[in-house]
């Protein structure tokens, strides 16, 4: 298993190390893991003027798989877009072709109370958002700034989808609920949107090859209101780049925190990208404060979809469990009066379990 490790920014580097600890954990047993280290966002800003550096390049395309931190941080605000760290993480998604984002919410029985919504809502929560990443309006062109007729400066951006692209991840959607309730609702913006509206034609016209799945579509912003009303009655959400960023992080905090949820981005032979779904937190890097749980289930992320090793998944998603239930706790799922542990501390914890 070549697995690069990318820590990235802000808190990156304390939630990672601590995934990491767990990676050698595996290989001081016996399993077959070869680690290499890189820089990506505004680290590898800082040590070669650019986010995502040829450096990197090469070492994310000769890896098996690719676990990362998080970028960004408000010293990088003032770059030429181009080369912000948020670039960097754009830049490998497609360099390596990586179009299928998967984003599951599950809320664990312990951190009900940690829950933006009432234990009654959100109990028994398992969601899994799958989310088009390399298309939709974060890559369209023509985009840019501009002085329009009347002199004023404006932006523009274009939100553009081909057939093949939705086709793809439809057939990621489906597949996924084929192994779980075999429901799956798509969503978009086809009242308004061209683009939306191809989604859905193309959505509805792959379904027909999945009929054992119950196919809906829902406008986005009910998406969004319904989540919050009714989580549970989702299992398998399927949509495009910008709106599955949006639905997911709301999502999240169904789960108690952001700090709780692990990711997958694929390609089309399931080489991936690992990261938590949360961002750099620079507010509290350095202090030894943020939740590594994330990070920590990206890895079992990893070692089920890219290495089919579904024991040492299993493994490290009963780990989390068991720490959970012993009562530990860092601050973002800590209730008022509970004792909260550092980053640190969780890793060992973590260790320990798994």
């Amino acid at each position: 298993m070549k697995i690069l490790i990318l820590p990235g920014d802000g808190i990156g580097p304390e939630i990672v190390g601590q995934a990491v600890r767990v990676l050698e954990k595996f290989k001081a047993e016996g399993v077959p893991i070869e680690l290499s280290h890189g820089l990506l966002g505004g680290a590898a800003h800082d040590a070669h003027g650019h986010p995502y550096p040829e450096v990197t390049q090469q070492q994310a395309r000769a890896a098996d798989a690719i676990l990362l931190g998080c970028v960004g941080g408000p010293q990088y605000d003032t770059l030429p877009r181009a080369v912000r760290p948020e670039q960097g993480l754009l830049g490998i998604r497609k360099d390596l072709k990586l179009f299928a984002n998967l984003r599951p919410a599950m809320l664990y029985p312990e951190l009900a109370a940690s829950s933006s919504l009432k234990p009654e809502v959100v109990a028994g929560l398992d969601i899994m958002i799958i989310r088009e990443l390399t298309g939709d309006i974060y890559f369209g062109q023509p985009r840019g700034r501009r002085t329009n007729a009347a002199g004023e400066d404006e932006g523009f951006d274009t939100m553009h989808y081909a057939k093949s692209e939705v086709e793809r991840i439809a057939h990621v959607g489906f597949r996924t609920a084929m192994k779980r309730n075999k429901k799956l609702c798509s969503v978009d913006k086809a009242n308004v949107l061209d683009t939306s509206i191809l989604w859905r034609e193309v959505v509805t016209e792959i379904g027909k090859q999945y009929p054992e799945v119950q196919l809906s579509h829902m406008y986005v912003d009910n998406a969004a209101m319904q989540l919050v009303r009714a989580p549970k009655q989702f299992d398998v959400i399927v949509t495009g780049n910008i709106f599955g960023d949006i639905l997911s992080d709301e999502a999240s905090m169904l789960a108690g925190s952001i700090g709780m949820l692990p990711s997958a981005s694929l390609d089309a032979s399931n080489k991936g990208l690992y990261e938590p779904i949360h961002g750099s937190a620079p507010d509290i890097a350095g202090q030894n404060k943020a939740n590594p749980i994330a990070t920590v289930l990206s890895l079992a992320m990893m070692m089920r979809y890219s290495f089919s090793r579904e024991d040492l998944a299993q493994r490290i998603e009963t780990g989390v469990r068991k720490v959970l239930a012993s009562g530990a706790r860092t601050g973002d799922i800590a209730l008022p009066g509970e004792a909260v542990i550092g980053t640190k501390a969780m890793g060992d914890a973590l260790v320990a379990a798994v």
